[in-house]
């Protein structure tokens, strides 16, 4: 981890009533229209972030989404660059050889399950991670989303006021692996893994979930790059 990717402790930051988990809380939604005018600048640097770069990129004909060149840099630096001045530290989850990573100077977090199970897994070693810097929660977004909100870890944590987990939600679509999670939740998460989970959804909206909704664009937020021709038209959008 960088010196500008050091954690900044969450405990003098956030008060119980600002994090507090719902057990059974029901889906609400946060609309950018009810956003505060001022959120404190101090509450979003306090979380870490993880970047789920876990998955196998099939449509994309294999290899790593986030190193894909989009613009000046390549998705994922795009990614970062978003999610950077959010947070308190970055790491990536990937599986393979860390060492393609290296220019980013990130940590780099291998799924704690074999056989590459989906994006849970990510969320699980994401949270151990964090649960290891002394973290209450931990934000994650996919590496191939280079138009993420520059807000997006404000209103998460606005959205989590009402539920233990929140997502991001736009143009009625939900999307959670973009989302802010209680650590507390790893050994839930760990033991539905276990027993054959992989819905991320399925996850979210047995614990609870909150939802911050954001403006579909164009371009959407959270347009993710899947194909060869979804990547040329987020280049267009450059």
């Amino acid at each position: 981890m960088t010196t500008g990717d050091k954690l900044i402790r969450p405990g003098l930051a956030l008060s119980d009533g600002d994090m507090t988990a719902h057990p059974g809380a029901t889906s609400s939604a946060v609309s950018p229209d009810v956003i505060p005018a001022v959120i404190p600048a101090v509450i979003p640097a306090v979380i870490p972030a993880v970047i789920l770069a876990g998955g196998r990129a099939t449509r994309m004909g294999g290899g790593d989404k986030g190193l894909l060149r989009f613009g000046d840099g390549t998705v994922m630096d795009a990614v970062i660059d978003r999610l950077r001045p959010q947070v308190g530290g970055i790491a990536i989850n990937a599986n393979g050889d860390a060492a393609r990573f290296s220019r980013l100077n990130l940590p780099v977090l291998a799924d704690t399950l074999p056989g590459q199970p989906g994006p849970l897994a990510g969320v699980l070693a994401a949270m151990l991670w964090a649960q290891a810097q002394g973290a209450a929660h931990v934000v994650t977004v996919p590496a191939d989303t280079p138009f993420l909100p520059r807000d997006l870890v404000a209103r998460l944590h606005l959205a989590a006021r009402t539920a233990p987990i929140a997502i991001a939600t736009s143009g009625g679509q939900a999307h959670p692996t973009c989302a802010l999670w209680p650590v507390s939740l790893a050994a839930d998460l760990r033991r539905a893994l276990d027993t054959g989970q992989r819905r991320v959804m399925a996850f979210v909206t047995h614990h609870g979930v909150g939802e911050a909704d954001f403006a579909a664009g164009p371009p959407d937020p959270f347009f993710n790059i899947n194909t060869p021709a979804d990547l040329a038209l987020a280049e267009g959008w450059l």
